[in-house]
């Protein structure tokens, strides 16, 4: 991916907190949810209960869709993002307390709560493959299609390793 989107995507995922999750459920219909996030470069991480129909559809199938941006004042103003993905639970205990850290420094009012148990509530890891860009100052309507390579999340990968014995880059690749 060219660098210039690369810089613009996470941009925009830092400038944001709540996203909305759309997955597959069972019967084919789509299921959204608002849901808050915390990103690591192009890795994005939510936190949902494990009883919930959205933990039940993405372990039945982890590809989602997400749309992060905001109500801009203007049309031509409008910047945001809508990301295909895919959807794993972490089981690195290291990666679960990274992913804690940066949901803590999104989210500060958050640090007065009890930290929940990640057998009730796991950590949700998404993975990008495509990522739609869309920049309404280049024209009404304007986006820019761009592919997730491997190449682009070994920066994550890689930069990442030491803290989580048991990651495989493969795993944050699926």
């Amino acid at each position: 991916m060219k660098q210039e989107f690369k810089r613009q995507i996470v941009d925009l995922l830092n400038e944001h907190r709540i996203m909305t999750i759309a997955t597959n459920r069972e019967d084919g219909w789509p299921q959204a949810t608002v849901v808050s996030y915390a990103n690591d470069g192009l890795i994005i991480y939510c936190l949902t209960p494990r009883d919930t129909q959205k933990f039940h559809n993405i372990a039945r199938d982890p590809r989602v869709s997400l749309a992060i941006a905001k109500d801009y004042p203007q049309p031509l103003q409008i910047k945001g993002l809508s990301i295909a993905a895919r959807a794993v639970e972490v089981a690195d205990k290291g990666e679960i307390e990274h992913v804690a850290e940066i949901l803590l420094r999104r989210y500060p009012e958050y640090k007065v709560m009890p930290r929940p148990d990640p057998a009730a509530v796991p950590t949700l890891r998404l993975t990008p493959e495509f990522v739609s860009v869309l920049d309404y100052s280049k024209g009404f309507g304007h986006t820019d299609l761009v592919h997730v390579t491997d190449n682009d999340l070994a920066e994550f990968v890689e930069a990442r390793r030491h803290h989580w014995a048991g990651f495989h880059a493969a795993s944050a690749l699926t």
